[in-house]
């Protein structure tokens, strides 16, 4: 039985394989040999990003990226070989690239930035920060979105290019913070006495930090009232639990020293005809 042209083993042989079999073997020695050295290459990167500090997630998809990228030239390469015209294979995958960058703009924008975020780190996870209208400590950092966890204990996920694009406050940055506190007394107290009481608070609190040293001093003369500017430097993980400590307490200490602390308030003078 003869069997079809498509199934004729020595006419595929003869008018195929044989004159071409050097090419055949180069190519699978290209491809081979390609694939072992991008291994070899992407797992140095990944070490030497590694021993950077890179963020693991960002070295292990800059790792994926580039063995594909080097995969494809590869693939070309071998192509070429064996005498196909690669220049429609090229600009095949340009279009189809093209066509999902398009599709996926927005997720790219997100994502370039979730690639900016782990790069130049202003956050890191347990940061308390405050971006996009939103405060709360990080929770994750992902490629596309971030996820904050806020005070009362709600999960909230930011896409990172409205991150970037906005302004980012990180209050776990710095070691210290410096606690502003304006405190108002009455015109008729005694100001040198008032004085001498937050001085003497803010000096003998012992989570404030002598240096910098805390400033007390009269701050303006209001409508109401004569303000004082506090500013002690506490821990930043300090500064909510002192500035609640500081404020009772400076209240507690003028009711006992007489001192009062005034509320707005308006005289009206009425005058009979």
């Amino acid at each position: 039985m003869n069997l079809p042209f498509y199934l004729d083993f020595n006419t595929l042989w003869n008018d195929y394989l044989l004159p071409y079999s050097s090419q055949i073997l180069l190519a699978i020695i290209i491809f081979s040999v390609g694939r072992l050295l991008i291994k070899v290459f992407t797992r140095t990167l990944e070490k030497v990003m590694s021993r950077s500090q890179v963020d693991p997630m960002l070295a292990g998809f800059i790792r994926t990226i580039v063995g594909n990228i080097l995969l494809l030239f590869i693939l070309v390469a071998a192509l070429s070989q064996l005498g196909l015209d690669t220049t429609s294979l090229v600009a095949l995958v340009g279009a189809a690239g093209l066509a999902i960058g398009l599709a996926l703009k927005d997720s790219l924008s997100h994502f370039a930035a979730g690639v900016m975020l782990i790069i130049f780190r202003p956050f890191k996870v347990g940061d308390f920060v405050e971006v996009d209208g939103q405060a709360g400590t990080v929770e994750t950092i992902t490629l596309l979105t971030s996820r904050l966890k806020t005070g009362d204990n709600k999960a909230v996920i930011i896409p990172n290019n409205n991150i970037l694009s906005g302004t980012i406050v990180n209050y776990s940055d710095q070691q210290t913070r410096r606690i502003d506190l304006i405190i108002g007394i009455g015109y008729s107290s005694d100001l040198q006495k008032a004085k001498a009481i937050l001085q003497d608070m803010v000096d003998q609190h012992p989570q404030i930090h002598d240096e910098p040293t805390p400033r007390v001093a009269v701050h303006e003369l209001a409508d109401s009232s004569v303000n004082f500017i506090v500013r002690p430097w506490v821990n930043t993980q300090d500064y909510w639990p002192v500035r609640w400590e500081l404020t009772e307490a400076i209240k507690l200490r003028f009711d006992e020293a007489g001192i009062e602390l005034p509320f707005p308030q308006m005289d009206v003078h009425l005058q009979q005809s």
